[in-house]
């Protein structure tokens, strides 16, 4: 992969960077935190009003992307960078955002590929565009192909293989894997990886990740048809949660597995309702975004060489270790 060279970076003068320092306390009484490094060249300086935009298919209340924001946040803040963050669940709603972000002129773009095929081509306007752009979360397979710089997130089929394995160690029978956005790549990597390790059944229950209620009763449902079914993995937090209610519901013997946290999350595992989470560290995933396009355009690096991903994850968190998480979930940092 042909790494682009960092777009120049304008740097101030030290007497500019201060008066700008003490109107801003004078005038709002804003922080100005690392003002000093402003006139400094490279990975020391702040963005200088460098522009990101933050594009995901989160949809609205969903507490995940939340937590992806945060990190983003607080990313932007100690970079000292303008930060824009959007998301749509619907792939062509998501792809006009990018465009957009180009629209704006934003100097770096960071972008989730859940639905890859809708992303190319406002990723190659914005290439086009001389912005740099790096992936998160979804996509771990695409973002070569589809052109990004960098990409920062879990290896889902990786993940998935690693619940199969854990789930055999659990000796768990027969899986029900409860997908709750079809055709997401990331959600269904993680069901077939799964399936490529754990020796018992697996079945796929796709679901309107939209509607909770709707969760609950298909999933009842399912184990009320099914009562081999010994296990239900979902692929979210708070499905994990309705999963819990669902077994309730069928009088079902089967236990519940997910994939995320939240600190609702956290506490049925503490108290056993939940055997386990897989944990992806969205927030992890939202900082380094933000702050690798930071140091690129400061800096020149690219995270990985542009051939490798970050990864953020697999992690198990379970009953011995969840206390060890416990407090930064309660944040909303985990």
């Amino acid at each position: 992969m042909n790494i682009p060279p960092p777009p120049h970076t304008s740097v101030r003068r030290t007497r500019l960077a201060a008066l700008a320092s003490a109107l801003c306390l004078l005038v709002s009484g804003c922080s100005v935190l690392g003002a000093a490094d402003d006139a400094t060249d490279g990975a020391g300086g702040s963005g200088g009003g460098m522009k990101v935009t933050l594009v995901t298919h989160g949809g609205k209340g969903d507490a995940f992307w939340d937590r992806v924001r945060r990190g983003a946040e607080a990313a932007a803040a100690k970079d000292g960078v303008e930060l824009t963050y959007v998301g749509d669940a619907d792939p062509a709603a998501q792809a006009e955002l990018v465009r957009d972000a180009v629209r704006d002129k934003a100097d770096g773009i960071a972008v989730t590929l859940a639905k890859p095929a809708a992303m190319r081509g406002p990723v190659a306007q914005a290439k086009a565009a001389g912005i740099p752009v790096v992936g998160l979360n979804s996509g771990i397979d695409a973002w070569r192909p589809t052109g990004l710089l960098e990409y920062f997130g879990q290896d889902e089929s990786v993940a998935g293989r690693a619940v199969g394995d854990k789930l055999d160690d659990l000796k768990a029978e027969h899986a029900l894997c409860v997908v709750h956005e079809r055709g997401n790549v990331a959600l269904e990597a993680r069901c077939a990886g799964m399936r490529k390790t754990f020796r018992g059944d697996t079945d796929n229950l796709y679901v309107d990740g939209s509607d909770m209620n709707a969760v609950t009763a298909a999933i009842a449902s399912r184990l009320r048809q099914d009562s081999s079914i010994d296990e239900v993995v979902t692929l979210g937090a708070q499905y994990g949660l309705s999963a819990v209610k669902a077994v309730r519901q069928a009088g079902s013997r089967a236990k519940v597995a997910t994939f995320d946290l939240d600190k609702d999350l956290v506490e049925a595992v503490k108290d056993g309702e939940v055997q386990f989470a897989v944990d992806q560290q969205p927030y992890l995933q939202g900082y380094l975004a933000v702050d690798a396009l930071w140091l690129y355009r400061t800096n020149g690096n690219v995270s990985g060489g542009g051939t490798a991903p970050v990864l953020t994850g697999p992690a198990f968190v379970t009953r011995s270790n969840v206390s060890a998480v416990a407090r930064f979930a309660a944040a909303g940092t985990r």
